[in-house]
Order: structure tokens, then C-alpha cells, then sequence
């Protein structure tokens, strides 16, 4: 019995191991590689990149994956975290209302990838001149980069953002759950001293974990 259970786990194991498609790894030129960028074949031994050049950069706040949340409408995550930054209509007296932006909130609301995050530097330089610091989501305004409550409170609002784009994108929970026990890491550079927000692939991995426990086989 032994035997044949040593037999059947050395059969199998392979066979999960080869499991992932080889895509998630494709070896890209470094010539071809943007200044930011963590290619897929950069990966360590049990980890993937969310390489916008593979199917899973789906996952980056960059892709265009709409969703609602709390009753409005975004067409990226990085929609909804770089318009936090501008002046929001329904709040009366919103003190960032008297300065001049580049775009409407219900604009960056409605951008995905690069174009959202040049309005969020747009908007970093205004709030730079005006000595800003606080975001609003709802009525609430708040400093995400306090290491605070603040911080704490965007990371709530990030990963609720990120459970409904999972749930709303057909099938990209099939294929988060496809990654299975794999550690997802970003395909840019992250700074070792930023809010536990901006680890987009840190929260998806605990959103994972809640349909397909891995801890105990880390």
C-alpha cells in the first residue's frame, strides 16, 4: 500500500508541476523590455508574474475590466484609485472644487492603464502645489499614504474594488484560481516602503486563499 502511495504521488506530482501553462513564463528580449518592467521569465522557482504580456496582466489595477462599486461605475481599478484624487460632485463645499483639473472625476473614472495613471500625475502636481493630501472616497476624505488610518482605509476600499472585479469579469476567477498555489508578483517595480494597498498581488493571493487554501502548502 505504501508503494503504491509513493508510486502514485511521484506520478502525479509532475503532472501538477506542468499544470500552468508555459506562456505564464514566455522568455521576452531584455531589449524589448520597458523601464519598469519585470518580464515573466524573471520569475522564481513557485512564482508568476502578472506580465501584461501574458493573459495574466488582466490582474494589473491597469486592465480594462469594468465594474460597479457601490453604485458606480468604473472602467479600471486604476480608474478608480487615481480619480479618488480629484474633486467629487456630490460632496458639498469639496475644497479641491476651486482649483483647476485637467480632467472630471467621472472622466478618470471612465480611464484604464496608462491614461488613468497620467491623470493621477496630473493630479499628484496639483496636489503637490496646493499642499494636498487627502483623497475622498463617499463622503470621507483621508491621507492613503499615512501608514495609518488612512491607508488602512484605502486597502479596504482596493480590495473590495478588486473582489468585484473578480466578480464581475467573466471567468477571472477561473483563471485566478488556475494559478493555484503559484505566488503572484508584480511585473514593475514596487517600492519595500509603500502601503499594503499598492500590493495589488499580495490581495489577490488572500482573496485566492479564501476559495483555494494554499498556506499550509507553502
Amino acid at each position: 500500500m505504501k508503494i503504491l502511495l509513493f508510486l502514485s504521488l511521484f506520478i502525479t506530482t509532475p503532472l501538477l508541476a506542468q499544470s500552468y501553462p508555459q506562456e505564464w513564463w514566455v522568455s521576452i528580449p531584455r531589449d524589448q523590455a520597458a523601464s519598469w518592467e519585470i518580464l515573466p521569465q524573471d520569475a522564481a522557482a513557485g512564482e508568476v508574474i502578472l506580465s501584461k504580456r501574458t493573459e495574466l496582466g488582466i490582474f494589473s489595477n491597469f486592465g480594462a475590466t469594468p465594474f460597479e462599486l457601490d453604485g458606480l461605475h468604473y472602467a479600471s481599478v486604476e480608474g478608480l484609485w487615481q480619480a479618488l484624487k480629484y474633486p467629487d460632485p456630490s460632496i458639498p463645499n469639496d475644497p479641491r472644487a476651486k482649483l483647476v483639473w485637467p480632467h472630471t472625476r467621472a472622466e478618470v473614472m471612465a480611464m484604464v492603464a496608462f491614461d488613468a495613471k497620467r491623470a493621477g500625475n496630473e493630479a499628484n502636481l496639483i496636489y503637490k502645489a496646493n499642499n494636498l493630501k487627502e483623497v475622498s472616497y463617499g463622503q470621507d476624505f483621508f491621507d492613503y499614504n499615512d501608514f495609518a488610518a488612512g491607508s488602512e482605509k484605502h486597502l479596504k476600499i482596493i480590495t473590495r474594488a478588486l473582489r468585484a472585479k473578480l466578480d464581475q469579469t467573466p471567468g477571472l476567477w477561473d483563471l485566478l484560481l488556475k494559478t493555484g498555489c503559484l505566488i503572484l508578483k508584480p511585473d514593475h517595480t514596487e517600492s519595500g516602503n509603500s502601503p499594503a494597498s499598492y500590493r495589488y498581488f499580495d490581495i489577490y493571493m488572500k482573496l485566492r486563499e479564501e476559495r483555494q487554501p494554499c498556506s499550509s502548502s507553502r
